[in-house]
Protein backbone atom coordinates (compact mmCIF):
# COMPACT_ATOMS: atom_id res chain seq x y z
CA UNK A 1 0.00 0.00 0.00
CA UNK A 2 1.51 3.31 -0.52
CA UNK A 3 -0.45 6.98 0.87
CA UNK A 4 -0.05 7.71 4.56
CA UNK A 5 -0.85 5.19 6.91
CA UNK A 6 -3.55 5.52 9.23
CA UNK A 7 -3.20 6.74 12.45
CA UNK A 8 -3.68 5.22 15.67
CA UNK A 9 -7.15 6.37 16.39
CA UNK A 10 -7.76 5.80 12.79
CA UNK A 11 -6.62 2.68 12.83
CA UNK A 12 -8.20 1.19 16.31
CA UNK A 13 -12.03 0.63 15.15
CA UNK A 14 -10.49 -1.39 11.87
CA UNK A 15 -8.46 -4.02 13.73
CA UNK A 16 -10.54 -5.04 16.75
CA UNK A 17 -12.47 -7.55 14.26
CA UNK A 18 -9.61 -9.13 13.27
CA UNK A 19 -7.94 -9.82 16.33
CA UNK A 20 -10.43 -12.32 17.25
CA UNK A 21 -9.43 -14.68 14.57
CA UNK A 22 -6.97 -17.09 15.10
CA UNK A 23 -6.69 -20.90 14.33
CA UNK A 24 -5.96 -24.08 16.09
CA UNK A 25 -2.55 -25.49 17.62
CA UNK A 26 -1.24 -28.05 15.69
CA UNK A 27 -1.46 -31.94 16.81
CA UNK A 28 1.98 -31.92 17.93
CA UNK A 29 4.43 -29.16 19.00
CA UNK A 30 7.94 -29.52 19.99
CA UNK A 31 8.74 -29.80 23.64
CA UNK A 32 11.06 -27.21 24.50
CA UNK A 33 14.65 -28.78 26.05
CA UNK A 34 16.99 -27.01 28.67
CA UNK A 35 17.26 -23.05 27.49
CA UNK A 36 14.77 -23.48 25.21
CA UNK A 37 11.49 -22.23 24.58
CA UNK A 38 8.32 -22.81 22.23
CA UNK A 39 6.77 -20.31 20.42
CA UNK A 40 3.27 -21.98 21.42
CA UNK A 41 4.10 -20.52 24.97
CA UNK A 42 4.29 -17.11 23.65
CA UNK A 43 0.88 -14.61 24.33
CA UNK A 44 -1.35 -13.70 22.17
CA UNK A 45 -1.94 -10.82 22.14
CA UNK A 46 2.28 -10.57 21.83
CA UNK A 47 4.11 -9.41 24.30
CA UNK A 48 7.34 -6.77 24.45
CA UNK A 49 10.32 -7.93 26.13
CA UNK A 50 14.36 -6.20 26.66
CA UNK A 51 16.31 -8.16 25.10
CA UNK A 52 19.70 -9.30 27.55
CA UNK A 53 21.74 -10.17 24.23
CA UNK A 54 23.63 -7.72 22.06
CA UNK A 55 21.73 -7.94 18.53
CA UNK A 56 23.89 -6.85 15.57
CA UNK A 57 22.53 -6.25 11.40
CA UNK A 58 25.13 -6.66 8.77
CA UNK A 59 24.84 -5.92 5.23
CA UNK A 60 26.93 -4.38 2.32
CA UNK A 61 30.16 -5.66 3.95
CA UNK A 62 29.25 -3.33 7.35
CA UNK A 63 27.51 -3.69 10.54
CA UNK A 64 24.50 -1.17 9.86
CA UNK A 65 22.50 -2.20 13.67
CA UNK A 66 24.29 -2.79 16.95
CA UNK A 67 22.81 -2.20 19.80
CA UNK A 68 22.68 -3.94 23.36
CA UNK A 69 18.99 -1.75 23.79
CA UNK A 70 17.03 -3.84 21.63
CA UNK A 71 13.58 -5.47 22.02
CA UNK A 72 11.87 -8.25 21.35
CA UNK A 73 7.91 -8.98 20.35
CA UNK A 74 6.88 -12.56 20.91
CA UNK A 75 3.76 -13.85 19.69
CA UNK A 76 2.46 -17.07 19.88
CA UNK A 77 3.40 -19.39 17.12
CA UNK A 78 6.19 -16.79 15.42
CA UNK A 79 9.44 -16.24 15.57
CA UNK A 80 10.35 -12.59 17.58
CA UNK A 81 10.92 -10.04 15.86
CA UNK A 82 13.51 -7.75 17.04
CA UNK A 83 13.67 -4.09 17.11
CA UNK A 84 16.58 -2.03 17.59
CA UNK A 85 16.47 1.90 18.60
CA UNK A 86 16.52 3.82 15.07
CA UNK A 87 19.56 5.72 16.80
CA UNK A 88 21.74 2.19 17.30
CA UNK A 89 20.91 2.12 12.82
CA UNK A 90 23.72 3.67 11.24
CA UNK A 91 22.78 7.07 9.33
CA UNK A 92 21.98 6.93 5.31
CA UNK A 93 20.96 3.22 5.98
CA UNK A 94 17.91 3.44 5.56
CA UNK A 95 15.51 5.10 3.03
CA UNK A 96 11.39 5.00 3.56
CA UNK A 97 9.53 3.11 0.76
CA UNK A 98 6.23 5.23 1.08
CA UNK A 99 4.28 1.34 1.83
CA UNK A 100 3.13 0.28 4.80
CA UNK A 101 0.81 -2.84 6.29
CA UNK A 102 -2.00 -3.10 9.37
CA UNK A 103 -0.98 -5.22 12.12
CA UNK A 104 -4.20 -6.26 14.29
CA UNK A 105 -2.14 -5.80 17.37
CA UNK A 106 0.79 -3.11 17.21
CA UNK A 107 -0.81 -1.01 14.09
CA UNK A 108 0.66 0.72 10.92
CA UNK A 109 3.64 -0.68 9.75
CA UNK A 110 6.18 1.47 7.26
CA UNK A 111 8.84 0.36 5.46
CA UNK A 112 12.34 0.46 4.03
CA UNK A 113 14.63 0.12 1.88
CA UNK A 114 18.04 -0.86 3.16
CA UNK A 115 21.71 0.93 1.61
CA UNK A 116 24.77 -0.02 2.34
CA UNK A 117 28.25 -0.94 0.55
CA UNK A 118 26.76 0.19 -2.95
CA UNK A 119 23.77 -2.32 -2.41
CA UNK A 120 19.86 -2.42 -1.85
CA UNK A 121 17.44 -4.98 -0.46
CA UNK A 122 14.17 -3.54 -0.92
CA UNK A 123 11.35 -3.03 1.67
CA UNK A 124 14.45 -5.10 4.31
CA UNK A 125 13.26 -3.20 7.53
CA UNK A 126 10.26 -1.99 8.95
CA UNK A 127 8.71 -0.19 11.99
CA UNK A 128 5.44 1.56 14.06
CA UNK A 129 5.96 5.20 14.20
CA UNK A 130 3.18 5.50 16.41
CA UNK A 131 1.48 1.88 17.59
CA UNK A 132 -1.22 0.51 19.33
CA UNK A 133 -1.43 1.11 23.11
CA UNK A 134 -4.96 0.49 23.69
CA UNK A 135 -4.16 -3.39 25.21
CA UNK A 136 -1.48 -2.24 27.44
CA UNK A 137 0.82 -4.77 25.92
CA UNK A 138 3.54 -2.12 25.56
CA UNK A 139 3.80 -1.66 22.24
CA UNK A 140 4.70 2.39 22.55
CA UNK A 141 7.82 0.54 23.71
CA UNK A 142 8.93 0.16 19.97
CA UNK A 143 8.07 3.51 18.49
CA UNK A 144 11.44 4.68 17.19
CA UNK A 145 12.94 1.28 16.77
CA UNK A 146 13.41 -0.44 13.63
CA UNK A 147 13.08 -4.35 12.91
CA UNK A 148 15.13 -5.65 9.83
CA UNK A 149 14.10 -9.18 7.93
CA UNK A 150 17.15 -11.22 8.50
CA UNK A 151 16.23 -13.25 4.98
CA UNK A 152 17.21 -9.73 3.18
CA UNK A 153 20.35 -8.88 4.83
CA UNK A 154 23.78 -10.55 4.72
CA UNK A 155 23.71 -11.98 9.01
CA UNK A 156 21.64 -10.88 11.58
CA UNK A 157 23.04 -11.83 15.01
CA UNK A 158 21.65 -11.97 18.68
CA UNK A 159 24.37 -12.36 20.51
CA UNK A 160 27.20 -14.64 18.88
CA UNK A 161 24.77 -16.62 16.98
CA UNK A 162 23.76 -16.33 13.44
CA UNK A 163 19.92 -16.51 13.40
CA UNK A 164 17.90 -17.74 10.70
CA UNK A 165 14.75 -16.06 9.15
CA UNK A 166 11.01 -17.36 9.79
CA UNK A 167 9.56 -19.99 7.62
CA UNK A 168 7.80 -18.60 4.31
CA UNK A 169 9.40 -15.52 3.90
CA UNK A 170 5.99 -13.50 5.36
CA UNK A 171 6.92 -12.93 8.83
CA UNK A 172 10.43 -10.84 10.05
CA UNK A 173 10.62 -13.65 12.95
CA UNK A 174 14.46 -14.74 13.55
CA UNK A 175 15.19 -18.37 14.42
CA UNK A 176 17.63 -19.27 17.06
CA UNK A 177 18.87 -22.50 17.91
CA UNK A 178 16.76 -21.58 21.80
CA UNK A 179 13.34 -21.63 19.69
CA UNK A 180 11.02 -24.82 18.96
CA UNK A 181 7.93 -25.42 17.10
CA UNK A 182 6.54 -25.41 14.56
CA UNK A 183 6.64 -21.75 13.51
CA UNK A 184 4.08 -20.25 11.38
CA UNK A 185 5.21 -19.60 7.83
CA UNK A 186 5.99 -23.43 7.80
CA UNK A 187 4.34 -25.35 5.18
CA UNK A 188 0.60 -26.13 6.82
CA UNK A 189 0.59 -23.43 8.58
CA UNK A 190 -2.04 -20.72 7.27
CA UNK A 191 -4.46 -21.23 9.83
CA UNK A 192 -2.25 -20.91 12.67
Amino acid sequence: MTSRPPSARELLPLVRAARSSFGSRPEKSDVPGPGQESVWDFPRPPRVEAVPLRVRVDFGGITIADSTRALRVVETAGAPCYYLPAEDVAPGTLRETGDWSVCEWKGAAIYYDVLAGGRLARAAAWAYPEPLTDLGCGYERIANYVAFYCAKMDACYLGTERVRPQPGGFYGGWVTDALVGPIKGEPGSGGW
